[in-house]
């Protein structure tokens, strides 16, 4: 009988690429991890404001696993049917395995350690983020992320196995995902030890401003730089 695989091994997430500005080999690797209802394509926006501070470094944004019928063109990390607890703890679990995949794919064909790798994510993106990267068993370069909050907080402290320093960026008008989500993910992660700051995003919404892109970009160039 032939072996059936379980259905994560079947899906190979797949997005947008930027090579690295330089045109040399990689000697990082930022990935982008959307948020709810939009598409690899729309994070990849955000790389022209970060090659130039960062030209050996290869830019990824998978589409999510789902396609999310709420959206036209756009998908989804999982459904957002339930807004409760522990329907956000089970979605991030959900799709984990599949970011995962894709981190040590094109890490190994890129030839990248763990601490070359950096996870940037937006709202939805952003719990998938800081799900995946303190579970990790190597280190990751750092994580971004705008506009989001800590999915599975309860189970963060019996699962945490790696503490990657963190940027938290979001908006105080931001009427889809609470502001007060950073502040409960800041106490959480300094709790556990974690390196982790935080901006708040002045009258911004459910959104990106200039300040966020250059904190990002700063934050990005000084885990793979070591620079200031």
């Amino acid at each position: 009988m032939p072996h059936h695989r379980p259905m994560t091994d079947l899906i190979r997430l797949k997005g947008p690429v930027a090579a690295p500005a330089s045109g040399r080999d990689p000697q990082s690797m930022v990935i982008l991890l959307h948020g709810y209802g939009s598409n690899g394509a729309d994070l990849m926006g955000l790389v022209p404001y970060w090659r130039e501070s960062l030209p050996n470094t290869v830019f990824m944004a998978p589409n999510a696993p789902e396609i999310c019928p709420a959206a036209p063109g756009g998908y989804q990390w999982w459904s957002l049917t339930d807004l409760g607890r522990e329907s956000r703890a089970a979605g991030v679990r959900q799709a984990a395995p599949l970011v995962n995949a894709f981190i040590d794919m094109h890490r190994t064909a890129n030839d990248l350690p763990n601490s070359k790798v950096a996870l940037v994510g937006f709202s939805q993106g952003t719990m998938m983020a800081l799900h995946v990267g303190p579970r990790r068993s190597e280190v990751l370069a750092g994580i971004v992320g705008y506009s989001g909050m800590l999915a599975d907080a309860d189970a963060l402290q019996t699962e945490v196995k790696t503490k990657p320093p963190l940027l938290l960026v979001h908006g105080d008008a931001d009427p889809m995902v609470p502001f007060a989500a950073m502040g409960q993910a800041e106490a959480e992660f300094k709790g556990l030890g974690f390196e982790i700051n935080t901006h708040a995003a002045r009258r911004l919404g459910h959104s990106i401003d200039e300040a966020g892109l250059r904190l990002g970009g700063d934050f990005l160039a000084r885990q793979f730089h070591g620079v200031g």
